[in-house]
């Protein structure tokens, strides 16, 4: 399962699990304006920043 990291590696800035957020393909994690002044390349790998799915809350059951 994907690990959700609740703030940015670079800037320490909260995201929320359905929020826009980057990850490289070792799940690490940046906000959009690191991401973007990163020029999408992760500074810990070298691999390429990608848009992380979305996870939505689960449905509160009755």
């Amino acid at each position: 399962m994907l690990d959700m990291k609740s703030e940015c590696e670079h800037c320490q800035t909260g995201l929320e699990p359905a929020g826009e957020a980057y990850i490289c393909s070792y799940e690490c994690t940046f906000c959009v304006d690191c991401c973007t002044a990163l020029s999408a390349q992760c500074p810990n790998c070298g691999g390429e920043l990608i848009r992380r799915p979305r996870r939505q809350p689960p449905p509160e059951r009755a």
